[in-house]
């Protein structure tokens, strides 16, 4: 008889999650336990964060949400909104006792599957979905010449462009610049935006550890980024640009304070996220230098035969990004939290 005791994370228990994930060397900024409180608050869905002890220690943890709609199915996800996720543990006597209560749980949900976001795959029988999405990691150093040099020839000419054109960063401490390039940026590409609440919630539950790196020509916001810190790593993960930001280079400027800046505060690792395969974004971080590192989520069928595909790049999706990309931009702010909040 197994001694893995599995229940819901309390409140209590926040520090000794936190702890074991920040301790652990497979998880990431989208474990902690600040997450929860946020989609809560945020997008009103429920969360299951399963916490595995053995002997009052803990051995394993797993954070999961239940998202239900009508147009984008129903799973279980560990973790939604975030690139990363899954399980992290001990040893495989928790990590199998966590499985077990993931697919316990999905089963009274009645969910269509189980969506493991997992940077390494760790559950063999599930069906893995390889080829859609990759991530760009890379180290950095203290120096930020020899950062500059680590750049290719061609990127580092669009960061000098940037500053011949008198672009400088400065350091946000509310979200509302940001929130302003980035819903005109995503509208652009047809997709909803977030809330501005969402983003007042990251930055108020991790504080120093999430900061906002706003890039200005005199005193127009012309591009601006949400960045996660965690260990030493820094993760750029919600960013955009006006309509002026191409022609100034003002992402690649972007960018490149984000990482100087990173540096500066000891960070060693440039996590550039997640992109999907043969999009903008893509060849974007492969002109900074980085390789893409393929990821492979993790999906066990509950409900439904058929796993979920909701990304822009499906064909079902392409009219509704052709109709939203001519909505009226008032419009795309007013809908896109209702409709955003359902992806996951």
């Amino acid at each position: 008889m197994s001694d893995i005791r599995i229940a819901l994370i309390e409140p209590d228990d926040a520090t000794a999650w936190d702890e074991f994930v920040r301790s652990a060397p497979s998880a990431t900024f989208f474990h902690l336990s600040g997450w929860k409180p946020i989609i809560e608050k945020a997008f009103g869905h429920e969360t299951y964060y399963l916490l595995a002890k053995r002997g009052g220690a803990v051995v394993g943890l797993l954070p999961l949400t239940h998202i239900k709609s009508f147009i984008f199915g129903n799973s279980l996800i560990s973790n939604a909104f975030s690139v990363y996720g899954g399980i992290v543990s001990s040893d495989a006597e928790a990590h199998g006792a966590l499985v077990g209560a993931a697919a316990d749980i999905a089963r009274r949900l009645k969910v269509d599957c189980v969506e493991f976001r997992s940077i390494q795959p760790s559950n063999p029988s599930w069906v893995q979905r390889d080829g859609l999405y990759v991530t760009f990691r890379r180290p950095i150093g203290a120096n930020s010449d020899e950062n500059m040099k680590a750049i290719p020839r061609k990127q580092r000419a669009m960061i000098r462009k940037g500053i011949s054109n008198g672009l400088t960063s400065e350091c946000d401490e509310n979200p509302d610049r940001l929130h302003e390039i980035y819903a005109h940026s995503v509208h652009h590409l047809g997709t909803p935006v977030f809330p501005l609440r969402y983003f007042q919630l990251l930055k108020e539950q991790f504080g120093d550890a999430c900061d906002i790196v706003t890039v200005v020509q005199g005193a127009c916001a012309v591009a601006s980024v949400m960045n996660f810190y965690f260990r030493d790593e820094v993760l750029p993960y919600y960013g955009g640009g006006t309509n002026a930001a191409r022609k100034l280079a003002a992402n690649d400027f972007m960018y490149w304070e984000v990482m100087r800046r990173a540096a500066e505060r000891g960070c060693r690792v440039f996590d550039f996220g997640r992109s999907k395969v043969g999009t903008g974004s893509y060849n974007f971080k492969r002109y900074w230098g980085f390789e893409p590192q393929p990821l492979s989520y993790e999906f066990l069928p509950v409900g439904a035969s058929k796993l979920p595909d909701n990304n822009p790049l499906n064909p079902k999706f392409q009219l509704f990004v052709s109709a939203w990309r001519r909505l009226p931009f008032f419009a795309t702010k007013l809908l896109g939290p209702l409709i955003v909040r359902s992806i996951g």
